[in-house]
C-alpha cells in the first residue's frame, strides 16, 4: 500500500510507484471522483485536444470543395 502526506496548502506527492502505474508524467492532470460510497477515485484527466495536433497526417494534395461535395454525395447514397 502506498500512502502521501497532504501539505498545508493541500498538496500531496503521488508515490513513484503509483504515477509509473497511471502512467503519469509531470505536468499531467488528475481528476478526483467521488464514488457512490463516498471514496474517491483519483484518476488521469483526458489530455487536452490540442494533444492531438499532428497525428492525422496532412493529404497528399488540396482537396477542392467539388471534390469534397462529390465525396459527401456519394457517401450519402451509399455509392
Amino acid at each position: 500500500m502506498s500512502t502521501a502526506t497532504v501539505t498545508s496548502k493541500g498538496q500531496i506527492t503521488i508515490p513513484s510507484k503509483v504515477r509509473g502505474d497511471m502512467g503519469l508524467v509531470a505536468g499531467d492532470r488528475v481528476e478526483f471522483i467521488r464514488m457512490q460510497d463516498g471514496h474517491y477515485a483519483v484518476v488521469p484527466a483526458s489530455h487536452s485536444i490540442k494533444s492531438l495536433k499532428g497525428i492525422v497526417p496532412r493529404p497528399d494534395r488540396a482537396v477542392s470543395l467539388a471534390d469534397m461535395q462529390a465525396a459527401m454525395e456519394a457517401g450519402a447514397t451509399g455509392e
